[in-house]
C-alpha cells in the first residue's frame, strides 16, 4: 500500500451551533471537533484507502488522547505524533457566516506543542520510512519561528531521500505574525521562497499565489502557473482551487492543474454550491483527491476532476475532515450530481 506523511498542527476547533454569533453563541455551548489542515489531508487519504500518517506534536494530556484517538478511528496512523511535556493543544474557534454575513475563525495557537517543539525532537529516519509522499501546509510555517524551522528541516529531510513534496500553500494573514515589524504578506513571501524550491507539487488558490509569492494575476492561469514553475523549477505541477462565491453559503468550485512537462493547463467541472454546510476543509479534500490520484497513476485531467469533486463533497460534511468514499466520488465526476437517495 502506498504511503503518505503529513506534518502540521491538528487542533480544537470550536464552533458557534447553527449560525449564532459568538455573542449569541456564549456563554453557552459550543461544537467541539478536532481540524487542521495536515490532519485533514491524511484522514481524506486514509478514506479512501491510503496508508496516510499524521506527524505532530501533542501534550501530555487528555485532550491529546481524545485527538489522537480520533485520528486512529479513521485510519491515520499516528506512531509518529511527539507527546510533549510543554505546550498545549492549538485550538481555534470559529463562527460560521450565513447570507452576505462572513465566517469568522478566531485563534489560540500561541505556545501548542507543535510551535515550540524543535526539529531535533522528530526522529525524521523513522518518519519518512517507506514514505512515498510527503505533504505540508503554508500554515505550519506561519505558527512561529520555530514551526517554521520544523517545516525546513522536514521538506529538506524529504528531499535528501528524494521523496516528492506536496505544499497546500494555505494563506492565513492572522498567522504570519511572529517577526514583526514584517507585515504577514513579507514574512509568508519570504518563508515561502525558502520553502518552494523542496516541494515538488504547489496547491493553492488564486490569491494563495498572489500573496505569498509576490506574482500579478493577469486573468490568465495559465501564465499564472508558468510564472510559478519559472521561479521554482523543482515543481512539475502546480494545481489551483477556483472559487467564486456570491454568499456564504453558495458558490461555484472548480480546479485547475498545470503540467509542466506538457505546458498543459487541465480544468475542471465548475460545480455550484448553493448549500454550503462547512466551508473549512475543501481544500484540504481537493489536496488529499489531487495526491490519491497521483498515487493511483491517472492521468492529469482524471487527477484534477478527482481532486475537484473531492473539494465539491467537502462542503457538504460538517467539519474539517471529509467523509466522502471513492465511489461517491468517482460518482460525482461522471456527472451524477443530482444528490439522489442511495437505496
Amino acid at each position: 500500500m502506498s504511503r503518505v506523511v503529513t506534518l502540521g498542527e491538528v487542533m480544537l476547533r470550536l464552533s458557534t451551533p447553527g449560525h449564532a454569533r459568538f455573542q449569541q453563541a456564549m456563554p453557552g455551548s459550543l461544537n467541539a471537533c478536532f481540524a487542521g489542515a495536515e490532519a485533514s489531508i491524511a484522514v481524506s487519504l486514509a478514506y479512501l484507502g491510503i496508508d496516510a500518517a499524521f506527524v505532530t506534536a501533542l501534550p501530555m494530556n487528555a485532550i491529546a488522547d481524545a485527538c489522537i484517538a480520533d485520528l486512529r478511528s479513521l485510519g491515520v496512523e499516528t506512531k509518529h505524533i511527539l507527546r510533549t511535556n510543554e505546550g498545549r493543544v492549538g485550538t481555534f474557534f470559529l463562527e460560521h457566516g450565513v447570507n452576505q454575513r462572513g465566517g469568522n475563525v478566531i485563534y489560540d495557537r500561541d505556545g501548542s506543542a507543535v510551535a515550540i517543539t524543535p526539529p531535533p525532537a522528530y526522529d525524521w529516519d523513522s518518519i519518512f520510512t517507506g514514505c512515498e509522499w510527503f505533504v505540508i501546509s503554508g500554515i505550519t510555517p506561519a505558527i512561529s519561528r520555530n514551526a517554521t524551522e520544523v517545516a525546513l528541516a522536514a521538506v529538506e529531510e524529504a528531499a535528501s531521500r528524494k521523496i516528492p513534496v506536496v505544499c497546500d500553500m494555505n494563506y492565513r494573514t492572522k498567522l504570519w505574525q511572529w517577526d514583526p515589524p514584517l507585515s504577514a504578506r513579507e514574512l509568508a513571501t519570504r518563508t515561502m521562497k525558502e520553502l518552494l524550491p523542496f516541494v515538488r507539487v504547489f496547491v493553492g488558490g488564486i490569491s494563495d499565489a498572489t500573496a505569498m509569492l509576490g506574482i500579478e494575476h493577469s486573468g490568465d492561469l495559465h501564465s499564472l502557473a508558468k510564472q510559478i514553475i519559472a521561479q521554482f523549477p523543482n515543481l512539475t505541477h502546480a494545481a489551483f482551487t477556483l472559487r467564486d462565491g456570491s454568499t456564504s453559503a453558495a458558490q461555484c468550485f472548480s480546479g485547475a492543474l498545470y503540467e509542466a512537462a506538457t505546458d498543459t493547463l487541465h480544468t475542471a467541472t465548475r460545480y455550484s454550491i448553493t448549500q454550503i454546510i462547512d466551508r473549512l476543509g475543501a481544500g484540504d479534500a481537493f489536496t488529499a483527491g489531487l495526491l490519491f490520484s497521483f498515487l493511483q497513476k491517472s492521468d492529469a485531467q482524471t487527477a484534477i476532476d478527482f481532486a475537484t469533486a473531492a473539494g465539491c463533497l467537502a462542503h457538504s460534511i460538517e467539519g474539517d475532515y471529509n467523509y466522502s468514499t471513492r465511489t461517491e466520488i468517482e460518482t460525482l465526476m461522471q456527472g451524477d450530481g443530482g444528490g439522489r437517495v442511495s437505496r
